[in-house]
């Protein structure tokens, strides 16, 4: 019985066009849901049961309040997608995250730190801070969304399913041609071995049906092998595996000697302060990072050094 629902569940995500990482994630968090109540169908389960293994997550299992946050929305899911089974939202509420201040570095931390990359790994990072991209949003990038002569990215599908476009930094326009470079030369060796054809989103591989091989839609940041594709079973070179970026961030950090918790979302946490220390405005600030409410970008204003209230501390007052 669990394992029909498991599929059920899989085919409406993917005819909702959720990610394989989302799909992975939801799945995983229904199953521990089930195997919680002893394998009981969900449709004879509620929002008692909901409850009861939220509480489990977070009492018992002590997770983070958006660890917490995604199982509940995986069980949402299940419910009013699949079972088509509205769970009254009164009985139901997701766990309040933390209200913690993002970690900024300032830009002498940031080119001390890039300083201690190299290869494909410094120019992942020089975007994640020049462009104020996501890691994923970086990750996925294809050849065809870096815009060289009007000097911009266009982030596809990001956060949100919105499209948006942000700069390019001239300081890395040499080596991005490089790497497109030895992208075209890696993508003519994949198609010269029976290959070369790269997964597109949602409904584009059968509106395009040679698009999966062309030059423009390869990633940027190719695996250095290629793998099984877990859905469509054809081998494809995929993109980079974030995790390689995320420890070479974490070693750089440590080799810089930087006091702070480094991730690779500091350096997107980087950009937004910066510009807003620049003198750029809160909106334009927050159309780059492609929030879709400006409370989410007003954050940043607390991490200024004169902070959202501008109070001066009397000890610094002549």
């Amino acid at each position: 019985m669990a394992k029909k629902i498991l599929d059920q569940l899989r085919e409406m995500l993917r005819l909702k066009h959720y990610s394989y990482r989302t799909e992975e994630a939801y799945v995983d968090w229904v199953r521990r849901f089930i195997l919680f109540h002893n394998k009981r169908h969900p449709a004879e389960m509620g929002a008692p049961e909901i409850r009861a293994f939220l509480a489990h997550l977070a009492q018992e299992r002590h997770v983070s309040a958006s660890t917490q946050n995604q199982a509940f929305s995986a069980i949402l899911f299940l419910y009013r997608e699949v079972l088509q089974k509205e769970i009254e939202p009164i009985l139901l509420s997701g766990a309040k995250r933390p209200e913690r201040l993002p970690t900024v570095l300032t830009r002498a931390e940031v080119l001390h730190l890039i300083h201690h990359l190299s290869g494909i790994h410094k120019l992942m990072a020089q975007l994640l801070y020049g462009s104020g991209l996501r890691l994923m949003e970086c990750v996925r990038l294809r050849v065809k969304d870096i815009d060289f002569e009007y000097r911009s990215i266009t982030v596809r599908d990001g956060k949100g399913e919105k499209d948006r476009i942000v700069p390019l930094p001239e300081a890395v326009i040499p080596d991005l041609r490089r790497q497109i470079e030895r992208v075209r030369l890696l993508h003519e060796e994949d198609l010269a071995a029976g290959h070369g054809e790269v997964y597109l989103p949602n409904a584009l591989a059968e509106k395009y049906p040679n698009a999966a091989r062309e030059l423009i839609w390869q990633y940027l940041f190719p695996a250095s092998k290629r793998s099984l594709d877990p859905r469509s079973g054809k081998e494809r070179r995929h993109h980079l595996d974030p995790s390689a970026l995320q420890r070479a961030v974490r070693q750089a950090a440590q080799k810089a000697g930087l006091q702070k918790r480094v991730t690779c979302h500091t350096l997107r946490h980087s950009f937004a302060t910066h510009l807003l220390q620049a003198g750029y405005d809160i909106r334009t600030v927050q159309e780059l990072l492609g929030h879709k409410d400006v409370r989410t970008t007003m954050i940043y204003t607390h991490v200024l050094q004169r902070g959202g209230m501008a109070v001066r501390s009397p000890l610094d007052m002549d």
